[in-house]
């Protein structure tokens, strides 16, 4: 009676940390790297599935378009400010195959809105900064390296408008924007 009673439990225990809810961590902050940039993050929960990731870095630019055709030197660094939604659509799956979920580590689908001020570093011809925002779905994964080290890439394709008035252009323009990014980073 005392077997029984012992491995009813033991399986019952097991049962309950099986059906565990699966979720997105409640906070999550870090610092990541990548080829074009330096940024702090945070990802906030708004659901089990669904983090809102906000940004402060610099992205590095090397530009080759009508605004910097008359500068030598095009290379410039530019804060930028992002709000990004993120669904983490295969957490479960990965809970149930025995992989790591932690630090929200999964795959997203997310919207990327960000925008780049008129101001940069490192811009040694004084060529005038055009400020942008973009709006770009994008597709990526994220990845722990042992406890504290990360990675991630995504891409995905939408849409940036360019305020370039504002620095004495004649026009402000709009066009379609990709998102390649490549990232290592350590959570805080």
């Amino acid at each position: 009676m005392k077997k029984t009673l012992l491995t009813l439990t033991l399986c019952g225990l097991a049962l309950i940390a099986k059906s565990q809810n699966v979720s997105v961590e409640k906070s999550t902050f870090g610092l990541q790297t990548g080829v074009l940039g330096i940024w702090a993050y945070n990802e906030a929960k708004l659901s089990n599935s669904i983090a809102l990731r906000t940004e402060l870095g610099f992205d590095f630019g090397i530009w080759e378009t009508t605004y910097y055709d008359d500068f030598d030197s095009p290379f410039i660094l530019t804060p930028v400010i992002v709000v990004e939604p993120r669904f983490y659509y295969n957490l479960k799956k990965r809970a149930e195959n025995s992989k790591r979920i932690d630090g929200n580590s999964g795959n997203f689908i997310a919207l990327k809105t960000s925008y780049h001020p008129e101001l940069a570093l490192f811009n040694t011809d004084d060529a005038p900064v055009v400020s942008d925002f973009s709006i770009i779905p994008t597709l990526g994964i994220r990845r722990n390296i042992g406890k504290r080290f990360n990675y991630e890439a995504g891409i995905g394709a939408g849409y940036s408008y360019t305020l370039a008035k504002g620095a004495g252009y004649s026009k402000n323009e709009g066009g379609v924007e990709l998102n390649m990014h490549l990232r290592i980073g350590y959570s805080l």
